[in-house]
């Protein structure tokens, strides 16, 4: 197990790397000049220059995406070019905000998706199948910046329930969360359902039915948990997406993660802020990922004698 777990974390380097060369390459490409956006309109040609020299935005971009690794590799992702700060700290400081709305958008998500999806799988072609099948086609269908604007008119322009953007206390995080994870909660639900009715139309569900095993026992212990690997599975991507997903939520929301950082900086043709905050993204996606191989060695212990 611990020897797949290190070749795991060696192999996240040269994702990590494609993933910064590419972004790199792309802002470098990308119309505007960040002295220019820097300084303002009225910055006179020689302080432009000036700003390009001091930033090295005259050197090759090749030149200037080397120079960024070796500085990745001391430990540090480079000065802002905005604020002048470095961006380690300044996304640092904002990530736990994102992690905080991505565990709540998770945990709202599994909760209600799990259940649903066994119930539609348990009761197939009845009208509670086909009204919670149809709940989760409209919120894989809808975009998360129409439903956020939708919950703002309602809960916070007309309720008054819950703040509209900000993040000061538990109020500030409901609709964030609600918006974030529901596309999530229908995705969940969908596969939870098609996983469950593959298991349990499975031989030993009939033997266990056969033997007098009642219902809810067949169920929850035989077939929700052999049917749990896709739904794993995709439970972890969603949590990836949730954060990188984040961005559209956090912007409409303005809520203070490396999602509406990223945005800004893109804005503002901020390389260095924009990179740090795709590393921060591609590392916990990895983990992530990493850790939902784990989670099917404990699921299903034929995965994990794959991994010895």
């Amino acid at each position: 197990m611990w020897k797949f777990i290190v070749k795991r974390l060696v192999s996240m380097i040269p994702v990590l790397l494609g993933v910064t060369l590419v972004i790199y390459l792309i802002m470098s490409m990308a119309p505007g000049d960040p002295a220019k956006v820097i300084l303002g309109e009225q910055a006179t040609p020689e302080q432009i220059a000036a700003l390009r020299d001091e930033l090295h935005l005259n050197d090759p971009v090749l030149v200037q995406y080397a120079r960024y690794i070796g500085g990745l590799l001391t430990g540090t992702m480079g000065k802002s070019y905005n604020s002048g700060l470095e961006c380690g700290i300044e996304i640092m400081a904002r990530f736990p905000n994102t992690v905080r709305l991505a565990s709540v958008s998770v945990v709202l998500s599994v909760v209600l998706a799990l259940p649903l999806g066994v119930i539609a799988a348990v009761k197939q072609n009845t009208i509670f199948d086909g009204a919670s099948m149809v709940f989760a086609l409209i919120g894989i269908s809808m975009p998360v910046f129409w439903l956020g604007m939708l919950l703002i008119l309602f809960f916070s322009l007309r309720l008054g329930w819950f703040p509209s953007s900000g993040s000061e206390g538990l109020k500030s995080l409901v609709l964030p969360a609600v918006t974030l994870g529901f596309q999530h909660m229908a995705s969940i639900a969908r596969v939870t359902r098609s996983s469950m009715l593959e298991v349990i139309r499975a031989d030993y569900i009939r033997t266990a039915r056969a033997k007098g095993v009642s219902e809810n026992k067949v169920i929850t212990k035989h077939a929700l948990k052999n049917a749990l690997i896709p739904t794993v599975t995709v439970i972890g991507l969603q949590i990836g997406g949730m954060l990188g997903g984040s961005v559209m939520t956090e912007s409409v929301f303005a809520w203070p993660g490396i999602g509406r950082l990223m945005v800004q900086s893109i804005n503002k043709r901020d390389i260095p802020m924009v990179l740090g905050c795709v590393i921060m993204f591609s590392v916990s996606f990895s983990i992530i990922n990493l850790i939902v191989d784990v989670l099917y060695g404990f699921i299903d212990p034929r995965i994990k004698s794959q991994y010895k």
